[in-house]
């Protein structure tokens, strides 16, 4: 039975559960719902609380420890000179073992018995059903296939069975504790208290875990490679020493991505931080409300236009044009028709980014200068003041808080951004101050060093991870940054 199956039959047993729930409290109660502690629907949703609650954290524990225990029992059965072998040649082996067991769900009778009598021909049945090896099992690798076959289809069975059990018998038992004096109120919001502590705490964990991954990676590979030298290294290129050496000749300096990081989001925020925050200004306080419901809509549709299409707009459209453009100008001054500006190139990526992040500067910021009090309004035009004083010095510093979390929103969103970088800035790590000429940043060479094949052994690969660590801490900073310069005018304007 599918887990999908199994999942909709809980579903049911729950709407039975609550079904029958409400009605047995309105049965109790005799038409006067005075009696119950609670509505009858809190009783119904009790018993399909418990009906649902129990048959899930079975399903749960169920997925994830059966496959350990078919996984470690069938190795547990390899041959004493697999066993012998090392971890990454077992994998292997056990790969190859899960392979042929869904390849035998496949087969027929007859066909089985002939691919148990011969490893070619058992790799010549199995390619024809669409499970192709790379080479003629063992005949211990069909036994375990067949055993984990076996395991496997009687792990469904008995989840399926202690799936359902568990369901019926928490519908049983819930039903049966339903009673006019039963607090069914208090147990259904305890749950639901304890279901939002566990949906606000699903964020933290997720932090938790993504730093715990990355620094643990990141701390083998400054095993490998010593910390300054990244930190304070110039020269970004990850290369491996010849066959036979202990260490690694590549040179992995940090300091190149970082500076086109900085870079192309400082040139992007150029952009998008006067557009985006004028736009802000305008519809709030200037726009009639038709003008508003048609622009603000339109200048949204930016930010769900996919980064990938902002990279192709910048590969075929601005960069050649600002390449042209240099050769016009170039060509009129000096008389050399030869551009200064490469189409892929620290502008050309910060420009295209710049437009990419202008809603994200103006939709927030608009929404905050909105929320500011129209009595500040009222108060400094009453006052005198014209609208763009107004607009200065009464209504820009109460929304300045909120309007710098904006921008930090903004900078982290384009300290992250990755296509419009490789195809406008290209990928070429490089220190220098020519916005006319390309440069790259951190999170594409971390696309380039997981590429491919490989494995998370080698300084090349892990250096992604000491990568990803490093992005973790600027944003980190941006953010205690912010929080300062929030607190410090939150207190100057109070």
């Amino acid at each position: 039975m599918s887990i999908s199956f199994l999942l909709l039959i809980i579903a049911v047993i729950g709407v039975a559960g609550y079904l029958f729930g409400s009605w047995r409290a309105n049965a109790l109660a005799g038409g006067k719902l005075s009696s119950l502690h609670s509505r009858p629907g809190y009783y119904g949703s009790f018993v399909a609380i418990w009906s649902v609650l129990p048959a899930l954290v079975v399903m749960l524990v169920w997925i994830i420890a059966s496959p350990i225990y078919i996984s470690s029992t069938v190795r547990g059965g390899f041959p004493e000179e697999v066993k012998a072998t090392s971890q990454a040649e077992q994998n292997l082996a056990y790969n190859m073992i899960g392979a042929i067991s869904r390849g035998l769900n496949t087969l027929s009778a007859e066909e089985r018995e002939a691919m148990f009598a011969d490893s070619a021909t058992a790799r010549t049945v199995l390619a024809a059903k669409g499970v192709p090896l790379a080479a003629d099992p063992a005949p211990y690798m069909l036994t375990s296939a067949d055993d984990l076959n076996r395991m496997t289809k009687a792990s469904g069975t008995f989840l399926s069975i202690l799936v359902i059990v568990a369901a019926l018998a928490g519908a049983f038992v819930s039903y049966r504790a339903i009673a006019p004096k039963f607090r069914a109120r208090n147990r259904v919001e305890g749950v639901m208290l304890v279901s939002l502590i566990a949906a606000s705490s699903i964020a933290i964990l997720t932090t938790v875990g993504i730093v715990a991954s990355m620094a643990t990676e990141a701390i083998h590979f400054f095993n490998m490679v010593p910390a300054w030298e990244f930190f304070f290294g110039t020269t970004w290129d990850p290369r491996f020493a010849a066959a036979g050496a202990t260490a690694s000749s590549g040179q992995f300096g940090l300091i190149p991505l970082l500076a086109g990081t900085l870079y192309i989001g400082f040139v992007a925020m150029l952009v998008a931080v006067p557009v985006g925050l004028f736009a802000a200004i305008y519809m709030s306080e200037y726009a009639s409300r038709t003008v508003r419901s048609v622009a603000k809509p339109l200048l949204e549709v930016l930010a769900g236009i996919p980064t990938i299409v902002y990279g192709f707009f910048a590969l075929i459209t601005v960069g050649p044009f600002l390449r042209d453009i240099s050769a016009q100008l170039n060509g009129l001054v000096t008389g050399n028709y030869a551009s200064f500006i490469q189409a892929q190139s620290v502008l050309t990526a910060g420009i295209v980014m710049g437009i990419m992040l202008i809603p994200y500067v103006s939709s927030l910021s608009d929404d905050i200068i909105t929320a500011v009090p129209r009595a500040l309004r009222d108060g400094s035009l009453g006052l005198g003041a014209t609208r763009s004083e107004t607009i200065k010095r009464v209504i820009m510093p109460a929304a300045l808080p909120g309007i710098v979390g904006a921008l930090l929103m903004t900078a982290s969103r384009a300290i992250g951004e990755t296509m419009i970088v490789v195809l406008a800035a290209g990928v070429a790590a490089r220190m220098q101050l020519n916005p006319f000429e390309p440069m790259t940043t951190v999170t594409v060479k971390i696309v380039n060093q997981l590429t491919g094949d490989l494995e998370f052994t080698s300084p090349q690969t892990l250096v992604a991870f000491a990568l990803g660590i490093t992005l973790f801490v600027i944003t980190l900073c941006l953010n205690i940054y912010a929080l300062y310069i929030v607190r410090k005018y939150r207190e100057q304007y109070e």
